[in-house]
């Protein structure tokens, strides 16, 4: 009886074409915002990776011969690692233009001080911009962002093949998103800043025509009350707020990927 010889080079084969997409799929889901926060254990995000890892293999174009102990096979795992942690970071920007539009609502209303533990990212927030950041995670899931995210992520291994790398202008592509991430976050709560505005305006007029009503012992718990008030009224159309958000976010994750 004759035992099935194995060479080096088809040990090779079997071990890139199944451990390099390995560290591509893992580095996305440690940094992308869902799958990659405390809320989910390591050991349900690496039964992910593994999972996803073995459907996604057998569609993935040919993968370069490598030597695990080599360093040029150390330096294709830190290229996918990187590759991967690009594409989960991009996609973090996009949940953070709500958490920082909760925080600038929460100091304009006077709820700054209103801080919980945030088990997203393991940091105190505002208690707004923790609903803000539960309410994003929702919508994203039940419009299935997630699955775009896996397609885009597939579809990089044909777009950005093991072996390319990345150039220095996805990296600035990506820094100057972080301005973006300012200005998506003004613009989702400009309505509710313009308001509270005009509120602390007219509590200051009332003060200077009439000093003796003390009008900033009420103005408080008053400004407290309109701020809830107009964050319910400004929720009302947070979804065509979101759509074009996302829309923009997911392309822009796509034209990272150089995806179609």
């Amino acid at each position: 009886m004759s035992l099935l010889a194995l060479t080096d080079t088809q040990i090779s084969s079997w071990v890139a074409s199944f451990m390099l997409p390995l560290f591509r799929v893992g580095a996305v889901l440690m940094t992308m915002p869902v799958f990659g926060t405390t809320l989910v254990s390591r050991r349900i995000r690496m039964y992910f990776i593994l999972a996803i890892t073995v459907v996604i293999a057998p569609g993935l174009p040919p993968m370069p011969e490598v030597h695990p102990l080599d360093l040029s096979g150390l330096m294709l795992i830190v290229e996918q690692i990187i590759i991967g942690a690009l594409l989960g970071f991009s996609l973090q920007l996009f949940f953070q233009a709500f958490v920082v539009a909760g925080q600038i609502v929460a100091i304009q209303m006077g709820m700054g001080f209103a801080s919980m533990v945030d088990p997203v990212n393991g940091v105190s927030t505002a208690v707004i911009g923790q609903f803000f950041t539960m309410l994003v995670t929702l919508m994203f899931l039940g419009m299935n962002g997630h699955l775009v995210v896996f397609e885009v992520l597939t579809e990089s291994f044909t777009t950005l093949p093991v072996g390319s790398g990345l150039s220095t202008t996805d990296f600035w592509e990506i820094a100057g998103k972080l301005g973006w991430v300012l200005a998506a976050a003004l613009m989702l709560v400009l309505p509710a800043i313009t308001a509270l505005l005009v509120v602390n305006v007219a509590f200051g007029i009332m003060t200077r025509a009439a000093p003796q009503l003390n009008i900033f012992s009420i103005g408080f718990p008053l400004t407290l009350a309109l701020g809830m008030l107009i964050l319910w009224v400004s929720l009302g159309d947070i979804l065509n707020q979101y759509q074009p958000l996302v829309v923009e976010a997911l392309q822009f994750l796509r034209e990272l990927a150089r995806a179609r």
